[in-house]
């Protein structure tokens, strides 16, 4: 497991969870998880700076951040990717925002 790996989800509503959990802590039974939901079922979700819009295979996602949540590993699909390079900054932001209101 690796921190911004994509991993598909059994849920329609939310195909994909974004693992936003340092990898230092690898080992533990559990990780921190952040929804990513199709941008046609969020749209009225989309706040920029709380809820970036997050391109994926050519596909747009909407970060749910404010549903963050921590699921067993073995509640992880399968990983499709990782999404450090293009979306870091992004998701640390509204990781920030909503820890911090800044």
């Amino acid at each position: 497991m690796a921190r911004f790996d994509v991993h598909q989800f059994a849920s329609k509503a939310t195909p994909l969870v974004l693992d936003v959990q340092a990898d230092l802590f690898d080992d533990l039974a559990s990780r921190v998880v952040v929804p990513l939901v199709p941008i046609s079922l969020a749209r009225s979700e989309i706040l920029p700076r709380l809820k970036p819009i997050l391109k994926i295979d050519d596909a747009a996602y909407v970060m749910m951040t404010t549903d963050i949540a921590a699921l067993p590993t073995h509640r992880l699909g399968k990983r499709l990717t990782n999404i450090e390079t293009d979306h870091r900054d992004d998701i640390t932001a509204a990781l920030d925002f909503l820890f911090q209101g800044f």
